[in-house]
């Protein structure tokens, strides 16, 4: 409970890093990021209105973003208030996507435990703020998802650009091509650091890869005083992540609304 509690207090609220062109604005006890692929709102563990009131507080936003002709993601995570949160997004329209379990690490018993096996031949990590590469990225995630992501190469371009020294992004390439990435965002002021990224190409999965980079930014988080690395993780993912040393402290399903067609 109490590394929940450090989780609320820290990992909520205003996000650690506003890309470039995007800007935060504060609707009661929520935050909207306006200005990139989609909106996102941020809400405390408990908003503290009840029926109408938060019933209007959810309508608010997405009506905000239906006049930009933007989609909106709620985060919502299992252990939040009131209970009938998640029924009441889906009242005005927003759709749940995959849940995902929020795990957490400490950084300097991660880079300090066993080391990945060895890459593949041919297979590498490096850290990069290159712009080309973080294209490849984009469209990499698009291959692996089956949609475009081409948008998370500019996302993650304005990141870097907003504060490189909160994040590092590494890239696993084989013979030229980006087949795995994989980002750390450091939230200053906190404990904490987030794992995002490691979707791999399905022919370099069981390779490692994904360990690789779980350990590579274990050890920047350790170098920067990083306390704890913090995960949304898949399915796919958690498994791997309990092995390594992860501990489970509540879920994560985010909720979307997406103007009509």
């Amino acid at each position: 409970m109490q590394l929940l509690a450090a989780y609320d207090a820290q990992m909520r609220g205003v996000p650690p890093v506003r890309p470039t062109g995007t800007r935060y604005e504060h609707d009661g006890p929520l935050v909207r990021t306006v200005g990139q692929f989609r909106g996102f709102v941020t809400a405390p563990q408990d908003p503290g209105l009840r029926g109408a009131e938060l019933d209007a507080l959810i309508a608010r936003q997405r009506d905000y973003f239906a006049a930009r002709g933007e989609a909106v993601e709620w985060k919502v995570r299992g252990h939040d208030a009131p209970a009938d949160l998640p029924e009441r997004l889906a009242a005005a329209g927003f759709v749940p996507e995959d849940r995902e379990t929020v795990l957490v690490a400490r950084a300097a018993e991660l880079a300090a435990g066993p080391a990945p096996r060895p890459l593949a031949d041919g297979v590498t990590v490096r850290q990069t703020a290159d712009p080309g590469d973080l294209r490849r990225i984009g469209a990499m995630l698009s291959t692996v998802w089956g949609m475009d992501m081409q948008w998370l190469g500019a996302d993650l371009a304005a990141r870097i650009e907003a504060a490189p020294d909160q994040i590092a992004v590494l890239v696993a390439e084989a013979a030229g091509q980006v087949v795995s990435a994989a980002w750390l965002v450091h939230r200053p002021g906190t404990q904490f650091a987030g794992l995002w990224g490691g979707s791999t190409l399905a022919e370099f999965r069981g390779r490692g890869i994904y360990h690789a980079l779980v350990a590579a930014r274990a050890g920047l988080a350790a170098e920067r005083g990083v306390t704890y690395l913090q995960v949304d993780a898949s399915d796919d993912s958690a498994p791997i992540l309990r092995r390594l040393g992860f501990r489970a402290i509540t879920t994560t399903t985010p909720y979307v609304w997406t103007p009509p067609s």
